[in-house]
């Protein structure tokens, strides 16, 4: 179909690759727990983006230059790394608040301050292509899938993506109502609140060191 082989294999991979818990996947579960149904799609959005650019520059061979140049791999895998680890940072010190003031009323004026200078699609879309092995990835896996006899192989990696990207509305939406249901519990219970923004936080410095330690 069009150029597609193996689609049955394509789409039972395509899931198990969707559920994978990752920064983009864990940022938007965030988002909406914090802000509600509208935000999280807003961050949703930016990674669909984020990942409609990264099958874009695969389609169009960027993924085998990083893979040639190991110094341009780097410098994207690097910078990538910062980036995690200062949302990291951003945090943890929200939760170290939240830890302090567990016992005091809740303030409106302090959480809608700090959801002011929150920019959700911006955030989901640079966490999103500052990660040079999901670049990498998406090669590896769609050419996998691709008749190289056919004449538009570009319509090809057009399907792919396009069920790439049904899957990932599906699951992403999936995750914003479930962060919505969590926002209630978090507003009742500030410990729990503050121990999900902490583990939050623990697993971008993981995201952060695995991308440090990640070859091309």
């Amino acid at each position: 179909m069009l150029g597609v082989i193996d689609l049955p294999t394509y789409l039972a991979g395509l899931v198990l690759i969707v559920l994978l818990p990752g920064p983009n996947s864990l940022y938007v579960l965030s988002v909406a727990a914090r802000r509600g149904v509208r935000t999280g799609y807003t961050a949703a959005a930016g990674v669909w983006c984020g990942d409609t650019v990264l099958m874009t520059l695969s389609a169009a061979g960027v993924a085998s230059l990083l893979q040639a140049n190991a110094v341009l791999f780097s410098i994207v895998k690097y910078a990538g790394a910062g980036y995690l680890t200062w949302l990291a940072i951003g945090m943890l010190r929200a939760a170290r608040a939240m830890w302090r003031a567990r016992r005091e009323p809740v303030a409106e004026n302090a959480e809608t301050e700090e959801a002011a200078g929150e920019r959700p699609f911006r955030r989901a879309l640079v966490i999103s292509l500052f990660n040079p092995k999901a670049i990498l990835f998406f090669v590896a896996f769609f050419v996998q899938f691709v008749d190289p006899g056919y004449a538009y192989p570009a319509l090809s990696f057009v399907v792919l993506g396009a069920f790439a990207q049904l899957a990932s509305v599906l699951y992403l939406t999936a995750l914003i109502f479930s962060g919505t249901r969590l926002a209630s519990a978090f507003r009742r219970r500030k410990r729990l609140s503050a121990g999900a923004t902490t583990a939050a936080g623990a697993l971008f410095l993981g995201f952060a060191v695995k991308l440090t330690l990640a070859s091309a």
